[in-house]
């Protein structure tokens, strides 16, 4: 029994005290130190995610908009090229009318070359034109046979 004295066992507990207050000063500052990080973590990761939603938005416009773009882009090249096949018809006419006016000429002729080629590069049929005429048709110079029309183009057997 003699050793543990009164004194040492007091010593003994002073000691013991003083190291788990020590712990316990370390745990809670640690503890504070983590709590003030959450905290910081977590008022980060709002900040990101109103970055991130204002990031998809951005790339759902932009998926849109561009969607848009293209629609406007294909409608503006038909449109343009309507045009140039509407040209290409009036200048067709044109050499028409020309080459039955003045059929030696020879610019007549290579404006009739042009015409083709033109034609071709739009992609339409060139070459000669089929029996059936829509002039013919709105502005006959003899009168206008339907049945004959119909038969003609395949609308109509012909009456056996």
């Amino acid at each position: 029994m003699a050793l543990y004295t009164e004194r040492r066992v007091k010593k003994l507990v002073l000691r013991l005290k003083e190291e788990y207050d020590g712990l316990i000063r370390t745990q809670r500052e640690e503890m504070r130190r983590l709590k003030e990080e959450n905290r910081n973590l977590s008022a980060r990761l709002l900040q990101l995610e109103g970055e991130r939603a204002g990031v998809a938005d951005a790339l759902v416009f932009a998926a849109k908009e561009s969607e848009k773009f293209a629609a406007d882009r294909k409608a503006e090249a038909e449109n343009e090229n309507k045009e140039l096949l509407l040209l290409a018809e009036k200048c067709r006419l044109l050499s028409e009318k020309l080459q039955e006016k003045y059929p030696d000429h020879e610019d007549i002729q290579e404006f009739s070359r042009f015409t083709e080629e033109l034609r071709r590069g739009l992609g339409e049929e060139t070459g000669e034109t089929s029996e059936f005429n829509m002039e013919d048709v709105i502005a006959p110079k003899q009168p206008l046979d339907l049945g004959k029309l119909c038969r003609e183009l395949g609308l109509m057997e012909d009456d056996v």
